[in-house]
């Protein structure tokens, strides 16, 4: 049996473990808002329309933060229609995903929404057909307490006290030509800083998120983050990375090898903020807000896809059915994403729920946790503390498209406060077990507290309305401490998580 070694200590950290590490996304599109989080009339709806059993399932699921409304909805969203008395508020049509938006759902509610999930709200402002007027008028809406028009209209409106929201996204993707008010990096640059300085005007205090390129395939990847940062750095405090992944041509060995592509991606941008600040002479290190990521098989057939002149409420859309083997990869790009705790202090799977989620829903009927709940779940409850910097000693395997990756790829983190250390494998091995030995720095831990697997003989299997529970997480049986050193057997295309206490 091919073996790993591997050595942790916690004086070798990579950094903190932020919790926004693990947020998600809720975007107006498909069924993630209507028929997703939302639904009046649903037996498990509450008095004010918010689905229970997916308010049970996000907080299981160990969500910290939501971003909000978009994604490419915000670049044609009028927040003020979403705010007021339901029945005056207006409809209109959404191009981004060719759809009516009612406004049932607008600030307000999705604030409630998050307090009821226990979640902070990141909320996002429209820098596609809109600007610096409607940012600020948003964000005085929203925190500030009152005494003015808009604020004065939050409380009307029966919100006494301020959303207070800290976290603020300039735009969505405004490199993508599918875009509403794509631009060029100096345009958008330019105005993200006018925006970022306005907002600090109001409250010095925000914490802002500008757009990064929409992934590292864009051509203008990495022209665009100096760019935009050479107009922005000492206005912002993050730039945003998005990347999605799929299996494509049946080419496992490159799908599970996923995590090295956002590896190079986020090291990219890492370098080139670093260029940005050395350029312009400051002491900031901007941080990064890998607000999309999850796998995502981008033009699978949808049903119900819309075509001619139709504008419907609801429709169907991305609602993608994961795999085992999708849920493996998610669980390494959570690995990738703890390797860089240090500089990718928030993150936000994409999306929350139907639309390629990691909760799905039946309208009228249950909820269920899709393959991807489990990694992620997991790995929410058990990260604590720091990221350690991790040892390794792993055999390679080759791959048509990252070369030769490791076979085994290994994140951990230890908590201070409670001693607890937790330990992250994906094992990329398509064919037979692989062994693992972990060398502990001495004394640190003296017990496994437990030891879970996600993996299936089917890599096709999935969870579905019929049979919600074919696919989780089940006992690791062959995880021991020996002299210090942690064993543990890991069955082909699998992602396990172990928990040791002192």
């Amino acid at each position: 049996m091919t073996t790993a070694r591997l050595r942790l200590d916690p004086a070798f950290t990579v950094g903190p473990v932020n919790r926004r590490l693990f947020g998600s996304f809720v975007e107006h599109l498909g069924r993630c808002v209507y028929e997703g989080i939302y639904e009046p009339g649903h037996p498990e709806a509450d008095a004010e329309g918010f689905r229970r059993d997916v308010l049970e399932l996000v907080r299981e699921l160990g969500v910290t933060t939501v971003r909000y409304p978009g994604g490419n909805f915000v670049s044609g969203y009028r927040w003020e229609d979403g705010v007021g008395p339901r029945e005056e508020r207006p409809r209109r049509l959404d191009l981004a995903w060719r759809a009516t938006e009612t406004n049932e759902v607008g600030l307000h509610e999705f604030a409630r929404w998050c307090e009821l999930a226990d979640v902070e709200l990141m909320y996002a402002v429209n820098l596609g057909t809109r600007g610096v007027a409607e940012a600020l008028d948003v964000l005085e809406y929203a925190n500030i307490p009152g005494g003015t028009a808009l604020s004065d209209a939050r409380r009307a409106n029966g919100a006494e006290q301020p959303f207070d929201i800290r976290m603020w996204c300039l735009g969505n993707e405004m490199d993508g030509p599918w875009q509403l008010g794509h631009s060029t990096p100096e345009e958008y640059g330019r105005l993200a800083s006018q925006t970022a300085k306005a907002m600090r005007q109001i409250d010095k205090d925000l914490e802002l998120v500008v757009c990064g390129s929409s992934g590292s395939g864009m051509p203008t990847f990495g022209t665009w983050e100096r760019t935009v940062l050479e107009h922005s750095y000492d206005d912002v405090d993050y730039i945003s990375c998005h990347a999605y992944y799929q299996e494509r041509d049946g080419d496992l060995a490159s799908f599970l090898a996923s995590g090295v592509d956002m590896d190079r991606f986020i090291e990219s941008v890492v370098a080139t903020a670093d260029h940005v600040r050395a350029l312009v002479r400051s002491d900031k290190r901007i941080q990064i807000s890998f607000d999309e990521w999850n796998v995502w098989y981008m033009g699978a057939e949808e049903p119900g896809t819309i075509t001619g002149d139709e504008w419907p409420e609801v429709q169907h859309r991305l609602e993608n059915v994961y795999s085992v083997k999708d849920a493996v990869v998610v669980g390494g790009l959570l690995i990738s994403l703890l390797r860089h705790a240090d500089r990718v202090t928030a993150a936000s799977l994409a999306q929350l729920v139907n639309a390629i989620a990691p909760i799905m829903t039946a309208p009228g009927g249950p909820a269920w946790r899709q393959t991807t709940f489990f990694p992620f779940a997991t790995t929410s409850r058990l990260a604590r503390g720091v990221s350690l910097d991790v040892r390794v000693d792993v055999p390679t395997t080759t791959t048509a498209v990252y070369g030769d990756v490791p076979l085994v790829d290994v994140a951990a983190t230890h908590d201070p406060e409670t001693g607890d250390v937790a330990v992250f494998a994906l094992n990329r091995a398509t064919e037979g077990p692989l062994e693992v030995e972990v060398e502990l720095a001495t004394g640190i831990v003296s017990r496994v507290a437990e030891a879970l697997t996600l993996h299936d003989d089917d890599l096709e299997a999935t969870n579905t309305r019929e049979h919600p529970d074919r696919v989780g997480l089940e006992e690791n049986p062959t995880a021991r401490l020996d002299g210090g050193v942690l064993h543990v057997t890991l069955p082909p295309v699998s992602w396990t998580a172990v928990s040791l206490k002192p």
